[in-house]
């Protein structure tokens, strides 16, 4: 059980947006212009939508995708045709590696080198049984591990520069599970709920610690719930099972509460540039605004909030160290990376 001393702040700050705010919106006013963006997952759902404001506030913006010939049509259609696209399967270390490598080697960072925002956006959630890499379940893999890799080795262009931000983007589902040290892999038996709930409490947590280990050369990073929003996301998810959840009715009327795409990618684009977060870091976010404590036994317990399992400092750097052992890559270690 966490104590309040062992927890990252999570008190709201005021900001002027919230749950249906438009990612257009929040950046409406922010100049980003000879800044540098790497977003995942940046041509579909959330990602497209996280991308298309941050290109209109000025930003380069480069989009690592595991399909990129779809990804440039996608973003082409779009009319995103400024956007970069390289290859990129956060289930695979040397995939990881290979971008990464071919990113810092190009000129697309030009001469500052440095990398402003990286965005952790692409997931798999709630998919059947599937092991990667050396036996790793493929949603704490994929979810987790390739995005903590992704952002050691690009270490070196986001603290080259002044003030990067990284955002991990989480989800309500870390309420589904604390991160498993016993059985990481589920090798006792998988679900697939608590396996997604692992996976974002892991990108909450990798928020929590990479804060604590870059905020001296200047790099902050944020956890993000987008909130709920139909996307391809949800393709592993037979439609029975998202009826019987609530989330849409019998005639495929979705639940009024879901966000459009635009608006799940407020939060995302706000942890990445609102000027009231230059000083915070390593919290949790949600509606555009430092999420609160999840208060249980209430109605909104279970959609609202950050659990203390997910902002726990002794458990960030005990994943943090887990996660550098089972990848090799830790950019805080010497000789590492």
């Amino acid at each position: 059980m966490s104590d309040e001393s062992t927890l990252t702040p999570r008190q709201r700050i005021g900001s002027c947006f919230g749950p249906r705010s438009t990612a257009a919106e929040v950046v409406a006013g922010v100049d980003l212009d000879g800044k540098t963006a790497v977003v995942t997952g940046g041509y579909s759902g959330l990602g497209l939508e996280t991308v298309r404001a941050l290109v209109s506030a000025g930003a380069r913006v480069m989009v690592p995708a595991r399909r990129p010939g779809h990804a440039r049509e996608v973003l082409d259609e779009a009319g995103l045709n400024g956007v970069q696209v390289a290859e990129l399967d956060l289930a695979d270390l040397q995939s990881v590696r290979d971008f990464t490598q071919g990113f810092l080697a190009s000129d697309y960072l030009g001469d500052a080198r440095s990398l402003d925002i990286l965005i952790n956006n692409a997931a798999i959630m709630a998919t059947p049984e599937r092991r990667v890499g050396p036996g790793w379940e493929a949603q704490f893999a994929t979810n987790h591990l390739g995005h903590f890799a992704l952002a050691n080795l690009l270490w070196p262009a986001l603290a080259a520069g002044s003030g990067a931000r990284v955002v991990a983007l989480s989800s309500t589902g870390h309420k589904l599970s604390p991160i498993r040290f016993a059985d990481i892999n589920f090798d006792a038996g998988y679900d697939k709920w608590k396996a997604y709930g692992q996976a974002k409490a892991a990108n909450a947590l990798f928020a929590v610690q990479l804060d604590a280990l870059g905020k001296s050369a200047g790099v902050r990073a944020f956890a993000v719930h987008p909130g709920g929003i139909m996307t391809e996301l949800q393709r592993h998810l037979p439609r029975e099972e998202m009826i019987a959840s609530g989330w849409m009715d019998a005639d495929g009327n979705i639940n009024e509460r879901f966000k459009t795409p635009a608006q799940g990618a407020a939060t995302s684009v706000w942890a990445a540039t609102s000027p009231l977060l230059a000083d915070l870091g390593g919290v949790y976010c949600e509606d555009c605004e430092i999420a609160e404590p999840t208060q249980p036994g209430t109605p909104e317990a279970r959609i609202r909030g950050v659990d203390a399992h997910a902002v726990d400092r002794p458990a960030a750097e005990r994943l943090w160290q887990l996660s550098a052992d089972l990848t090799g890559i830790n950019a805080f270690a010497s000789g590492q990376g």
